[in-house]
């Protein structure tokens, strides 16, 4: 399983860079780590788990999926109907940019948690946080079975 790639201290570490990327905007973001990429087309893959994670049931449509298949090397970040409504085509191309140059380097956990405080960041902008902001998704990872 996924799980068994990284520490108990590395995955304290990328929940706790959710929560803080979280405290920047009323977007909700998870991760889904599984060991291998069951479709062809990775984004075909993060969809599907978007929607087993029922991340489309936000009130402003706003979850935001970053997907990884650590052994397949492949991942994918998307986001939901409200996001991709307000966004343009290329919006996550910098944070992908920036999780990637730690992937090549070998570290999964720095990638992560980059990509995650990066994503926060720039959701500030059409999603900000607000006093009353409940979270609606677990900030838990999730893992694949395989």
């Amino acid at each position: 399983m996924a799980e068994a790639s990284f520490s108990k201290d590395e995955k304290a570490r990328i929940k706790a860079a959710i929560e803080k990327a979280e405290l920047n905007t009323s977007g909700e973001i998870r991760v889904h780590l599984e060991n291998h990429c069951s479709k062809a087309n990775v984004l075909d893959r993060a969809a599907q788990v978007f929607a087993q994670l029922d991340m489309h049931k936000t009130a402003a449509r706003n979850g935001v999926l970053v997907y990884m298949a650590v052994k397949d090397h492949k991942f994918a970040i998307i986001g939901d109907a409200g996001i991709n409504a307000k966004v343009t085509e290329d919006f996550w191309d910098l944070t992908k940019e920036k999780m990637l140059a730690h992937f090549k380097a070998g570290n999964l956990t720095a990638g992560l948690e980059e990509g995650i405080l990066c994503a926060g960041e720039r959701l500030k902008e059409f999603f900000p946080y607000q006093k009353d902001d409940k979270n609606e998704l677990s900030d838990d990872i999730s893992f694949g079975k395989n």
